[in-house]
């Protein structure tokens, strides 16, 4: 086990996920990687130095609490978690099946409370740690295509003011990071081609941001944190 202090990113994919471990692992953090695709993730093991993974659907709770106990077993007990697993689905409420709702509700809310409820303790009782969640606009409005998501992100949202407001008097940073933005992930650049570069944020400032949230001064805690291109209308 390293003396290094470790950082779990629940949801670590090509975009911010990816961009998150290699900050953090750049800022001397080991990182624990959980995400579904073993692939994937073992790709980004190899070319991430300081990142190790852990195969793990986050929306489920026995699997998100055995892969829990493993980055503590193997890896030491998290000084920072954050969740960045998306459940996501694109469709009215006219459109989109229940289940595709609940299986959405699981991942972006019940997935972190679960991870919460896990990391939490321990950082109250030595006072310290942060519990970082990455939203976006879906979690302040809900627009006609985004009834698969939106009533999840703005759940999310509010329960991580809820733990905000319960483990901050214990020395515990929790916040909220809100994207109000189009990711520049490959699948996004294909779909708004159109767009100069500028038109979206880069992973590697999300990341960059987050890494800063987390290393706040306890005088100067943020908990609503919203970023967004120069550009963007709000």
């Amino acid at each position: 086990m390293s003396d290094k202090k470790t950082c779990l990113i629940a949801g670590v994919g090509p975009g911010t996920g990816l961009a998150l471990a290699r900050r953090f692992a750049e800022g001397g953090y080991e990182v624990a990687m959980l995400a579904r695709s073993a692939e994937r993730l073992a790709a980004y093991e190899k070319t991430v130095p300081g990142t190790r993974a852990y195969v793990c659907d986050v929306g489920n709770p026995e699997d998100l609490a055995v892969s829990y106990g493993r980055v503590c077993e193997e890896m030491g007990t998290p000084e920072i978690v954050i969740h960045n697993a998306p459940g996501g689905a694109f469709g009215s409420f006219l459109d989109i099946e229940p289940e595709i709702l609940e299986r959405n509700f699981r991942t972006n809310t019940m997935g972190l409370y679960h991870l919460a409820r896990l990391a939490a303790p321990s950082m109250m009782e030595r006072g310290s740690g942060v519990i970082l969640c990455t939203g976006n606009t879906s979690a302040h409005r809900g627009v006609p295509n985004f009834a698969g998501f939106a009533p999840t992100k703005a759940a999310q949202r509010i329960l991580t003011e809820s733990i905000a407001r319960t483990v901050a008097p214990k020395g515990v940073h929790v916040a909220y990071i809100t994207i109000d933005a189009v990711i520049a992930v490959p699948w996004a650049l294909e779909m708004f081609k159109d767009k100069p570069r500028e038109f979206f944020i880069e992973p590697e400032d999300i990341a960059a941001e987050c890494f800063h949230t987390a290393h706040q001064p306890r005088s100067a805690w943020s908990f609503n944190v919203e970023i967004r291109p120069f550009g963007e209308s709000w």
